[in-house]
């Protein structure tokens, strides 16, 4: 988690909801009211962003108390309490959306991360997100993966070499229809990248998968690729000597919890999932003042 992003992010939520002033508080609660409040679990959830949630009420009121019933990622049933805020009551109400609607995205998150996850846990395929995320959200996102049991792909344009569809497009229109773009790409990205960037590009079938093989790619993605071409892939991988079979297999492409066994199935290594991070439903929780 990244604290200063997180302290930002909050300081803009707080400053969107409230605004100057929280008009019915300061109408009807005296500042000095003390009262007590329950935050419930409203459905079946994973239960993630508890250090959010207090980090929303540490910014608008250091001495509010909030004890938890439950500890980071764990699982609650509906109607399950968790946790407690006391203390002045204008704070509490102040604060309640935003951190009801931080715990809600994060929980959500990871409550269907970890369905993926438990779907294919007699494989080894791991479950990974992917940039499909929410302008300025991505680290609260993907710390939520992590909640849920998934990995994280890579943060940002930054800190990998995804060489995609797009790119070689590019390099076709320069090279010619039929120029080894694919091995020419992996070749000039793994010459000029440092030692500990990877270097995955994606491929649409067999003969563009062998192609990245050759040329040395540490992760290749099958995208949208059908299972039994995915699984000749990982036959052609797994055929190689050594050095391919350090190679991992990733598929990508309209996955879900009803076909992710089959993929898992292939002998993949990696299953990135857009899905968990863009169109994941919130989990709905209730704050009452008790």
């Amino acid at each position: 988690m990244d604290e200063k992003k997180l302290k930002n992010l909050i300081k803009d939520a707080l400053a969107e909801d409230i605004g100057k002033i929280d008009l019915t508080t300061s109408f009807l609660v005296p500042q000095n009211r003390v009262a007590r409040s329950g935050v419930t679990a409203k459905s079946d959830c994973v239960v993630a962003g508890l250090s959010v949630f207090k980090a929303v009420y540490n910014e608008l009121d250091e001495e509010l108390r909030i004890k938890f019933n439950l500890r980071e990622g764990g699982e609650a049933e509906a109607g399950k309490v968790i946790c407690y805020v006391e203390g002045r009551a204008s704070s509490i109400l102040k604060g309640e959306r935003v951190a009801l609607n931080l715990l809600s995205t994060v929980s959500g998150i990871a409550t269907i991360t970890k369905k993926y996850v438990d779907k294919i846990s007699s494989y080894k395929a791991e479950i990974l997100d992917t940039r499909k995320t929410d302008p300025n959200m991505r680290f609260l996102e993907k710390y939520a993966v992590r909640m849920g049991g998934g990995k994280n792909h890579r943060m940002g344009l930054y800190d990998q070499v995804l060489i995609k569809e797009n790119h070689l497009t590019i390099l076709r229109e320069l090279r010619g229809p039929h120029a080894p773009v694919i091995e020419e790409a992996v070749k000039a990205a793994k010459k000029k990248a440092q030692r500990n960037v990877l270097v995955e590009v994606e491929v649409t079938s067999v003969a563009e998968f062998e192609e990245a093989l050759g040329a040395g790619a540490d992760i290749i993605m099958c995208d949208n690729m059908d299972p039994a071409t995915i699984r000749e892939a990982v036959k052609v991988r797994n055929a190689g000597g050594s050095k391919s079979k350090k190679v991992l297999i990733e598929v990508s492409g309209n996955i879900t919890l009803q076909n992710i066994e089959t993929y898992a199935a292939t002998g993949v290594d990696r299953i990135s999932i857009g899905a968990i991070t863009h169109s994941s439903p919130s989990v709905d929780f209730s704050l009452t003042i008790i």
